[in-house]
């Protein structure tokens, strides 16, 4: 069983379905307004761990996911880019999908875009209007009355008693200690785009989206809501407060907030020079994969400071890990069970789960694997891996690679895909000389010229072999001779 920390009890409770069948997690997406920063990425790649932790542990899930696709930020964009809100930000939800992809991050069974449940929306704000705690001003725009929701704050745990009636603020997000009535549909200003609604011309606000969407979905209680802790307040108190409000109900049971990081131990921001988006890191030289390992290798209550330090030490951990799971499928089969070793993967598989269903400790999980590599690769050393041992350790591998997602080396075609996508967007000069330098070798090529440099070591012209080898490492490719064989890797 599966136990996490709940933001809104302040306790290490057990997940489960509150239905007993199905797991119902609602998470909250981008806003398409720009490209997304590591920052962004972490999140989602710790709902990604959940999720795939509750499927590991063999319960059935519904998770649904929304897209931001308009609001404050959107519309100015939109606007000084001199283009319609939908064909704007078209452009920055492929690249977020892109980029879940090029991070092995699933996806939800359901993706909901804002602007395609307009109706629902307007139907949970009508029922709000009913009990007068939504009410209308004079420009035609919706606000939520917070004065009736006495429990306002209990997520974020703000002293919020001071609350002030009629108080309004209209911007999408604040940062307040003191809580004001918050829009849940606002008028059209001169030039915005709008609906035309039983509410009236406008647009909603940020905050009843997820509320709407949710719900419309998976109910009006779900067992889990999951985000960044920068949406804690308010726009997870607001869902809370709007949606309890209409259904009198619980909202979520469950709420699962992960902590934004550092970089180098700074807050990232551009005025720093420290603000990265995956694509930066990808030009850079650095491989999708060790990213999704940094960013997963703290747990998600502890604040990651992310280096490029530990960025180089995560490349060589998952190189370390895809080398011995080769190994393991190569090795040679002893005639004997090692049964020391057996029960050794016993113990690594069980660490593993167990640091898992810990409050999704993933230090502790990959902890345990990392002491299978050590004993996997002891016995194959010394010639004690029998077919029982390998199937054992592999199939602990693959629970390891059911969460984590970092065994198959896709690294070389997305850092394809991100040249490619520099070149579309006259960014190359952005990328790195020895990454500029792999454009031209395709898998195959490279191939080749490793069989023609292991022929001409064969035939003894060694000084053809050691210009292929730096060629390639001028290219920013890499090869590891070993008694198994000539094995390349992309720098």
């Amino acid at each position: 069983m599966i136990r996490l920390f709940n933001t809104l009890s302040g306790q290490i409770e057990p997940l489960s379905p509150a239905d007993g069948s199905t797991f119902r997690m609602y998470a909250c997406g981008p806003t398409v307004y720009d490209y997304g920063h590591i920052g962004n990425f972490r999140t989602f790649c710790h709902v990604d761990v959940l999720r795939r932790t509750l499927l590991l542990e063999g319960l059935n899930v519904r998770h649904v996911m929304n897209i931001t696709d308009v609001d404050d930020k959107i519309i100015r964009n939109a606007a000084q880019a001199g283009l319609p809100i939908s064909q704007y930000t078209q452009k920055y939800e492929r690249a977020f999908f892109e980029d879940l992809d090029a991070l092995t991050v699933a996806r939800p069974e359901i993706i909901a875009r804002a602007t395609e449940h307009i109706p629902f929306m307007v139907s949970l704000i009508q029922r709000l209007a009913a009990q007068d705690i939504a009410y209308q001003t004079e420009d035609g725009s919706w606000y939520f009355r917070i004065s009736r929701f006495p429990a306002y704050g209990k997520l974020s745990k703000k002293d919020l008693t001071g609350i002030t009636d009629g108080a309004r603020v209209d911007v999408d997000e604040y940062e307040k200690d003191s809580a004001r009535d918050f829009a849940l549909w606002k008028a059209p200003k001169p030039g915005e785009h709008f609906w035309q609604t039983e509410l009236g011309p406008g647009r909603p606000g940020w905050h009843i989206e997820c509320s709407a969407m949710a719900m419309e979905y998976l109910g009006e209680s779900i067992d889990l809501h999951a985000g960044g802790e920068d949406l804690m307040f308010p726009h997870h108190e607001n869902e809370i407060a709007q949606s309890e409000c209409a259904t009198h109900k619980p909202f979520a049971r469950h709420w699962f907030h992960v902590r934004f990081l550092l970089v180098e131990g700074r807050k990232m921001s551009k005025s720093e020079g420290n603000f990265f988006t995956l694509r930066d890191l990808l030009l850079k030289g650095y491989k999708a994969s060790a990213i999704r390992m940094l960013l997963i290798s703290v747990p998600y209550r502890q604040q990651l400071n992310f280096t490029f330090e530990g960025l180089a030490a995560e490349t060589a951990a998952v190189e370390r890990l895809r080398a011995f799971h080769q190994r393991i499928l190569a090795a040679p089969r002893a005639a004997e069970t090692n049964f020391e070793l057996l029960a050794e993967t016993e113990e690594c598989r069980i660490a593993f789960r167990t640091g898992l269903e810990n409050d999704l400790n993933t230090a502790e999980a990959r902890a345990a694997i990392f002491e299978l590599v050590r004993a996997g690769n002891a016995a194959t050393d010394s010639g004690t891996l029998s077919q029982e041992n390998a199937a054992a350790i592999l199939d602990a591998l693959r629970e390891f690679d059911s969460v984590f997602a970092v065994l198959e080396d896709r690294d070389a075609a997305i850092t394809k895909f991100a040249l490619d996508w520099a070149e579309h967007e006259g960014r190359l000069d952005q990328a790195a000389p020895e990454v500029l330098a792999q454009r031209g070798l395709t898998d195959d090529q490279i191939q080749s010229l490793v069989d023609e440099r292991t022929q001409a070591k064969r035939a003894r012209n060694f000084a053809r072999a050691d210009q292929i080898r730096n060629d390639l490492a001028a290219k920013g490719i890499l090869l590891e001779d070993s008694k198994d064989g000539v094995r390349w890797r992309r720098k």
